[in-house]
């Protein structure tokens, strides 16, 4: 059989990171993060890649890095930036994936969204603006998701078990082939 890629995916301050590293720790798969590649490639965070260049270029930067994830090895778990789903050529390329789409309330998202430094700033109230970015979002996370989580009402391990299991079933069943 062989292996697909795992994207976990979802706004910032969803637990992505957390629930890639998680899946990918149980798998024993190797781990991209689209946090950790901006700063390797680019030498910025995406705070300063949007502060810098504009969130056109940053979100350019995430989609890249997905499709060349997606691109590379099959084993790869994918912690993927929440604007790679606006653009068409990810969505295509996430439908070879299993894809997890980690929802929160966007009032929780921005308190967690407080927390890192990594993370680009608002120019408005960011509950607000994490509303307007879900909205956005939303039937593309839907479109592309094998499994959907609250990240505000389940713990990072329990969503990884939920995936790890939803995978398993998948593969058993030859969809994740």
């Amino acid at each position: 059989m062989t292996d697909v890629p795992i994207v976990v995916t979802g706004l910032m301050g969803a637990g992505k990171s957390t629930v890639a590293r998680l899946l990918a720790d149980a798998l024993g798969r190797p781990l991209r993060d689209s946090d950790d590649e901006l700063l390797e490639r680019y030498g910025m965070t995406a705070a300063d890649i949007a502060a810098d260049l504009g969130a056109a270029e940053l979100h350019a930067r995430e989609a890249s890095l997905l499709l060349e994830a997606l691109a590379g090895d099959p084993s790869v778990v994918i912690a993927a930036a929440a604007s790679a789903v606006e653009d068409a050529s990810a969505r295509r390329a996430l439908g070879q994936a299993f894809v997890v789409f980690l929802d929160a309330p966007p009032a929780v998202l921005a308190e967690r969204r407080l927390r890192g430094t990594h993370r680009p700033r608002f120019a408005r109230e960011p509950a607000e603006a994490l509303t307007e970015r879900r909205k956005r979002r939303l039937a593309y996370f839907s479109e592309v998701a094998d499994l959907t989580a609250d990240s505000s009402r389940q713990a990072p391990e329990e969503i990884a078990a939920r995936a790890l299991a939803r995978f398993a079933k998948m593969k058993r069943s030859g969809r994740a082939e």
